[in-house]
């Protein structure tokens, strides 16, 4: 009896709670719902990050800053959270097909609605509660800048640009009722889930994989979204009725692509530097070596 009433526990709580089923999005109820909210925020970020950054510099130059469990408490946490949005938003996303797909049984199927909203849609219901959730996670993921440059004192304008473009999307999301949005979560949540589960896993010395396992993610993450901006803009502009939100999802098309260039252009450099770190290291150890 309790096996069989865990998961209906956890569909209840994931997809049926009257919080999640009578969600909706609203500026004066949400919290964070505003633009001021999102534009102070980012600027706030942004900020604290840079000063955090200089101060670091100037007051302890090389000396290493102890965290301690901190970024491992962090990783696990994301990873959690990550899961359960995963979670939640596909279960809620068969939940609404399963009593919706009525309305629109000849015009759409299943996967044509993940990807593309009819017209008229309103921010209300499952999945845009998980969405508001995966906006809220948003501000958590952007505390490992923060524990990047306390560990590292590294400063990256690409992680930066990065956490703030995500941040403002997912807000999209939700303010224009932006379709793809499920799909977008569903990969994301998918592999922070991994990612961060990954960094818990090195956090706490165990050993790691024998390949670039978040790069992996990463390019697989975007191959997915790459795929999805292609179905969405054939499912548009070739099929009757239209998407709902196709303005804001053109505006973060127009964000992943500029994200994109920099995210190639950072790894490019990134291989450059330690494919000559290696050439150093070779030549230096040949040049001891003979003399």
């Amino acid at each position: 009896m309790m096996l069989k009433a865990a998961p209906r526990a956890v569909i209840y709580y994931l997809s049926e709670h009257p919080a999640i089923v009578g969600f909706r999005w609203s500026h004066a109820q949400s919290w964070g719902a505003t633009w001021s909210f999102l534009f102070s925020s980012i600027a706030s970020y942004l900020f604290l990050s840079v000063f955090l950054y200089f101060s670091l510099s100037l007051l302890f130059r090389r000396r290493q800053i102890p965290l301690g469990p901190l970024p491992a408490v962090h990783s696990l946490s994301m990873s959690l959270i990550s899961a359960t949005i995963f979670a939640g938003i596909l279960l809620s996303a068969a939940a609404e097909i399963s009593d919706t797909r009525w309305f629109w049984r000849r015009s759409k199927t299943p996967l044509q609605w993940l990807l593309c909203f009819p017209l008229g849609t309103r921010p209300s219901g499952r999945v845009f509660f998980w969405s508001y959730v995966y906006y809220l996670s948003r501000f958590l993921h952007m505390l490992r800048t923060l524990l990047r440059i306390l560990r590292h004192r590294r400063l990256s304008f690409f992680h930066l640009l990065s956490n703030s473009i995500s941040a403002l999307a997912s807000f999209l999301w939700l303010e224009f009722s932006q379709s793809f949005q499920v799909l977008a979560i569903l990969f994301a949540t998918l592999v922070y889930a991994a990612v961060y589960g990954y960094r818990f896993w090195t956090a706490i010395g165990l050993r790691g994989a024998c390949f670039p396992f978040v790069l992996s993610c990463q390019i697989v993450l975007l191959a997915c979204n790459v795929a999805c901006h292609v179905a969405v803009f054939f499912l548009h502009f070739f099929l009757k009725g239209g998407c709902n939100g196709i303005g804001a999802w053109v505006f973060n098309s127009i964000l992943n692509l500029a994200l994109l260039m920099l995210s190639l252009n950072f790894y490019v450099r990134m291989h450059v530097h330690k494919r000559r770190r290696k050439v150093r290291d070779v030549t230096v150890t040949v040049a001891t070596a003979l003399s």
